[in-house]
């Protein structure tokens, strides 16, 4: 499949990656529908933050994915889909568990059933590497097993299932990639990166953070939307679940003492107890097995290994520091 010319619906336009893959599938010639959020005050997210000509080519939908009517109104006609609507706070999970059952299961259910329904040629639902939990081997092939060690991470593992079940029950086409930490310009600061980032630029001589030996395997937006591309066009990759990460493991401590040394600043780094996970729900160890994707779609990060995460933090930090994007996130606030 080329994605060029096809009407591609993206659900959770609104945010971080889904914004990012909005811009990229306009610019790669797609007729693109971007379902947002609704709200009163007719927000459309990061995407309101896009060029003038990216937000001219836009067919935008007001919705919640919760609710299965518009869903399928949003769908109506649409040759692909791109799954990306969910909670995923982890924190906020701990006490709303409810909402992510409703947001991230029923919610794929909306989709997987209209997909089902209307004859959608190709459905791409976004996982999470949290389904794996923390790893029991490196690097985590998609044969690892899933443990639900949060009730965000429990309802990715339920959504997952739903979908694949949709394929094995009815041949819907639906593939599925599963992203490892991806960051960049505007994610949210309930992320470990932009937390820094957003510390250290406020000014703050100590910054707060979670654990720092946990290990994360993170992947820049942009070779995360390359892949979303690439799984939709790949033909192989449907009834697949597709591991999309840079292969290459470094700790929390020592993704900060990075970010420091690139913004030449001296810092004291703090575990601040409210940040913590409880012990058990705590993710130890995160690392890709990123060589199905490379097998089934071509797909290999441009920002690899250690050299990649340097380029990549060095593009975030220059958009976070820029004073019109610092002035949206809170630096002083924990963000849950």
């Amino acid at each position: 499949m080329n994605l060029n010319g096809k009407k591609v619906l993206v659900t959770g336009a609104d945010g971080f990656i889904g914004s990012h893959l909005t811009e990229h599938l306009v610019r790669a010639g797609a007729d693109v529908r971007a379902f947002v959020y609704y709200n009163s005050f007719n927000s459309w997210g990061w995407l309101d933050q896009s060029s003038d000509e990216i937000r001219s080519s836009l067919d935008v939908f007001a919705g919640d994915i919760r609710d299965p009517h518009g869903v399928r109104t949003a769908m109506q006609g649409c040759d692909v889909v791109m799954h990306l609507a969910a909670l995923i706070a982890i924190p906020y999970s701990y006490h709303s568990p409810d909402t992510y059952v409703d947001t991230n299961i029923k919610g794929t259910l909306n989709i997987v059933q209209a997909a089902r329904d209307l004859g959608v040629e190709r459905v791409v639902h976004t996982s999470t590497s949290e389904v794996y939990g923390t790893a029991r081997f490196v690097p985590i092939t998609e044969e690892h097993p899933l443990q639900g060690q949060s009730p965000y991470s429990a309802s990715k593992i339920g959504a997952d299932q739903i979908a694949q079940s949709f394929h094995l029950s009815f041949g819907t086409p639906v593939a599925t990639i599963r992203p490892f930490n991806t960051y960049g310009p505007r994610q949210s600061a309930r992320a470990v990166i932009p937390t820094i980032i957003t510390q250290l630029a406020a000014g703050a001589r100590q910054i707060k953070l979670g654990a720092l030996s946990p290990t994360r395997d993170f992947n820049y937006v942009r070779d995360t939307v390359r892949g979303f591309a690439a799984i939709a066009e790949c033909d192989a990759a449907v009834g697949q679940v597709v591991n999309v990460g840079s292969n290459y493991e470094v700790s929390i401590g020592d993704t900060a003492a990075l970010i420091a040394e690139l913004m030449d600043r001296e810092v004291e780094i703090l575990s601040d107890e409210q940040r913590l996970r409880p012990a058990g729900s705590e993710v130890e160890r995160l690392w890709a097995d990123n060589s199905r994707a490379l097998q089934l779609a071509g797909w290999a990060p441009e920002y690899p290994g250690i050299e990649g995460l340097r380029r990549g933090l060095a593009e975030t930090i220059d958009w976070f520091t820029r004073a019109e994007n610092l002035s949206r996130y809170k630096a002083g606030q924990y963000n849950i």
